[in-house]
């Protein structure tokens, strides 16, 4: 539909309890909760029942079964970023929408600090006009997000409808088609195959911009495979390649889990401090390539979606960016045959 017009999304209460905002934001995936509460308070949320239609402006009133729920989304307002020439990884890219494979350095939104050369004013320059506004500001629908020194894959909607189907595959992650699979040089090696990490994570209670495992954190699983060993200076395994699958989507899901079991990232520099004296056990090609690095050694390689339009499985792979294959590279030339054992 015109950027220009406003859009009513219609749900049905099918039982009753609940706050409103909390139910809408669990039929409406694609608007945070916090952007439902605002739509509310601005009156934009309708009720009609069989005996009266009426404006709800209070977030907590609750939903009785077969309510007729109407939202007003008003048309988006204009692109405050503005769009930049920044060079873009595309690997698919339809009416729909976008799928990139991110260099690592690059943020996804601006921020503080990061008020241009991110994602978004790159998206801005590439998509032009064709644009997901249900975020409320007009600017490339992204549904997830990628850590700013993390490569990969990530998928960006190029219109409200995209939006809202691939915003609620990626809220139903345990069961829906989406798959997300990721690629970590780790310290150490697991002493089995494979394992599954089922530990809730919060914020960090001594440092906001840091998540940690607590008690009564929202749930978070990650399921790992031991890919390769890497041997250190004196023949014993030094570090590993593992393949992370994510039942759940939290913010440094893999980094603190992979730290929590004790084998935090390589090049980590929040959750990995505890391990920079193990650097010493790497050869001297190894040594080099982890101080080239300067970032986390994570990168998403697998990234599978049902298309928003056709529900077409569409299934995408990135290969180790080169400072990824550096390191893997050193590892090998500095262990010869012994230093990179794969695992079947």
């Amino acid at each position: 539909m015109p950027d220009s017009a406003s859009e009513t999304v219609i749900i049905a209460a099918e039982e009753s309890g609940g706050r409103l905002d909390r139910v809408l934001a669990a039929r409406i995936p694609a608007l945070s909760r916090s952007r439902l509460k605002a739509l509310i308070l601005a009156g934009q949320v309708r009720v009609i029942t069989p005996s009266a239609h009426y404006t709800i402006r209070d977030p907590a009133t609750e939903v009785k079964s077969g309510d007729i729920i109407t939202v007003t989304l008003p048309p988006p307002e204009p692109a405050k970023p503005a769009g930049e020439a920044i060079p873009l990884n595309v690997v698919y890219e339809d009416d729909a929408l976008i799928v990139i494979d991110k260099q690592s350095g690059l943020v996804v939104h601006p921020a503080a600090g990061h008020a241009s050369g991110t994602l978004v004013n790159a998206l801005i320059a590439h998509c032009g006009d064709s644009l997901s506004g249900i975020g409320g500001v007009k600017r490339p629908g992204i549904v997830h997000r990628l850590d700013k020194d993390t490569s990969g894959l990530m998928v960006a909607a190029k219109n409200d409808r995209a939006h809202r189907a691939l915003s609620k595959q990626f809220a139903n992650k345990r069961e829906g088609p989406l798959k997300r699979g990721y690629l970590a040089f780790v310290w150490g090696a697991p002493g089995r195959p494979r394992g599954t990490i089922d530990a809730p994570l919060d914020r960090n209670p001594h440092a906001r911009d840091k998540r940690a495992v607590r008690e009564g954190g929202r749930a978070a699983v990650t399921h790992w495979q031991l890919l390769e060993r890497f041997a250190g200076r004196d023949g014993k395994p030094v570090a590993s390649l593992l393949a992370c699958t994510l039942e759940t989507g939290r913010t440094h899901q893999i980094r603190v889990h992979l730290a929590h079991i004790g084998h935090p990232i390589l090049g980590d520099a929040t959750y990995a401090t505890g391990f920079k004296s193990k650097a010493s056990r790497l050869g001297p090609q190894t040594q080099a390539a982890l101080q080239a690095l300067g970032r986390q050694a994570l990168h998403a390689y697998l990234l599978a979606i049902e298309h928003p339009d056709t529900g077409q499985a569409l299934e995408f792979r990135a290969e180790l960016p080169g400072d990824l294959r550096r390191l893997r590279d050193a590892f090998a030339a500095d262990g010869g045959e012994a230093a990179s054992q794969r695992t079947e």
